[in-house]
């Protein structure tokens, strides 16, 4: 795992679900907060994807504990609820990291059944089902809480979808079509910037399959 701005395949690190590096990557030295990742994936065996980050749009939202609310259709990416978790409850005063396998468990369990956590001054974990998947929860999530942090500066009251149109419209933002033509788009940028990594595939709007892989067998090791 490296930083996102200097990823590309040749950078991809393979490490067993519990987070321990493979062999042919020991030299190197990964990320401490692997956990998140690891433990995520112990619990919830309908994630295939997990990022970590530290949006500003966000941290507003981990110091105060003001709810994030989905204000528009493609907000709804952040899903039926936004738990939190701080470390505090359990673990008192710490780095903020989430370094320990016991960390890493509890925060699993706050993020329960849902797709975006908030971890209280400190950042935000995304997860789902595959790699585009998560990509445009991310992006959107970080959108969704830029217009809050806007709406609020009005002055005025929200006016948050209604949990029957943020069901519907993440179940149409979630179909391949939709998920297809972002995942175009940002790569075209990615292109038009010098940046796009070479041999990385394009997604088929026409195939689900292709987005949302079934499960095989032996999940010791992802990305």
């Amino acid at each position: 795992m490296v930083a996102s701005s200097f990823t590309v395949p040749s950078t991809l690190i393979f490490t067993a679900i519990a987070g321990a590096l493979a062999a042919r990557a020991l030299r190197i030295r990964g990320y401490g907060e692997l956990v998140i990742h690891g433990e995520i994936y112990k619990a919830r065996p309908d994630v295939n994807a997990v990022a970590h980050h530290h949006s500003m749009a966000f941290l507003p939202f981990c110091n105060s504990g003001e709810e994030l609310l989905p204000l528009y259709h493609m907000g709804a990416q952040i899903g039926e609820k936004v738990p939190f978790w701080d470390s505090r409850d359990e673990f008192g005063d710490t780095n903020l990291l989430v370094l320990k396998p016991e960390e890493g468990r509890s925060l699993a369990k706050a993020l329960g059944p849902y797709w975006l956590l908030l971890m209280r001054r400190h950042g935000a974990t995304v997860a789902a089902k595959n790699l585009t998947e998560l990509v445009f929860r991310t992006i959107y999530s970080i959108r969704n809480a830029e217009l809050q942090l806007m709406c609020k500066a009005q002055g005025h009251a929200l006016s948050p979808l209604t949990k029957g149109e943020a069901r519907m419209a993440m179940e149409r933002n979630l179909e391949p079509r939709p998920q297809a033509r972002a995942w175009e788009y940002w790569s075209t940028r990615l292109k038009k910037a010098g940046e796009y990594p070479a041999g990385v595939p394009k997604p088929d709007s026409k195939a689900k399959s292709k987005l949302a892989p079934k499960r095989r067998a032996g999940r010791k090791n992802r990305r």
